[in-house]
C-alpha cells in the first residue's frame, strides 16, 4: 500500500491483515481520485476541502486526501489495532497539523458533532456492516455538508445496499470485488 498522488506520492503505508479491516487497494484508490479530480459528474475540488473519513482503518483514503491538498481530514476509527497503524502512518509521513483522529464509533462521533460540515465523505465500513446507512441518514438530517460536496462509499460488488432515500447516486464504478458509489446528499 502506498500514497498514489500529491506531495507524499510513493510513500509506503502500513496496513493490517485481518478479516475485519481490508485495505483500499492502490488501483481502486487511484481511480477514486481520478474521478474526484477529473469527472464532470462529481465536480469537487479536493484542494482546501474538509474530509470526513469514516471507518478509517489505517487511513489510506484520508492520508491520500492530505497528500493531495485537503485542508483538514477527520479520521474516525474504533478498532484499536487499525488506530495504532493509522497513528503510525501519520507519524512516519510526518502529518500532524491537517488531521484530527477520533478514537470512537462513527455513530458516537456523528451524534456529538452535529454542526461540523464537510466537502468529502468517505464511507468504508466492513462489508457486513449495515449500520452505516443510519450514519448516512444522520449526516443528511443534520446537514453536515457544504453545498459543494461528494459522498464516496466503498462496498462489496454484490452488496444490495439501498441509498435512494439518503443520497443521489452520480456514478458507480466496479473494480474487482469493490463497488464504489459517488453521490450527493438528497
Amino acid at each position: 500500500m502506498r500514497i498514489v498522488g500529491g506531495k507524499y506520492k510513493g510513500k509506503s503505508l502500513n496496513h493490517i491483515k485481518s478479516f475485519i479491516t481490508r485495505p483500499l487497494k492502490d488501483v481502486v484508490k487511484e481511480n477514486i481520485f481520478n474521478i474526484l479530480s477529473h469527472s464532470n459528474d462529481v465536480g469537487i475540488n479536493l484542494e482546501n476541502s474538509k474530509v470526513l473519513d469514516l471507518y478509517s482503518g489505517t487511513g489510506s483514503f484520508g492520508i491520500e486526501c492530505v497528500s493531495r491538498g485537503a485542508k483538514k481530514v477527520t479520521f474516525v476509527e474504533k478498532d484499536k489495532n487499525a488506530l495504532k497503524v493509522l497513528k503510525k502512518n501519520l507519524l512516519e509521513i510526518k502529518i500532524n497539523n491537517e488531521v484530527i483522529l477520533i478514537d470512537d464509533s462513527v455513530e458516537n462521533y456523528l451524534s456529538r458533532n452535529k454542526k461540523e460540515k464537510y466537502n468529502i465523505f468517505f464511507f468504508d465500513p466492513p462489508f457486513s456492516e449495515k449500520k452505516f446507512l443510519e450514519n448516512l441518514r444522520s449526516i443528511r438530517i443534520f446537514k453536515n455538508f457544504f453545498k459543494n460536496h461528494v459522498v464516496v462509499i466503498h462496498r462489496e460488488k454484490d452488496a444490495k445496499d439501498d441509498f435512494k432515500n439518503e443520497i443521489n447516486i452520480l456514478k458507480i464504478k466496479i473494480y474487482g470485488r469493490s463497488k464504489i458509489f459517488f453521490g450527493v446528499f438528497c
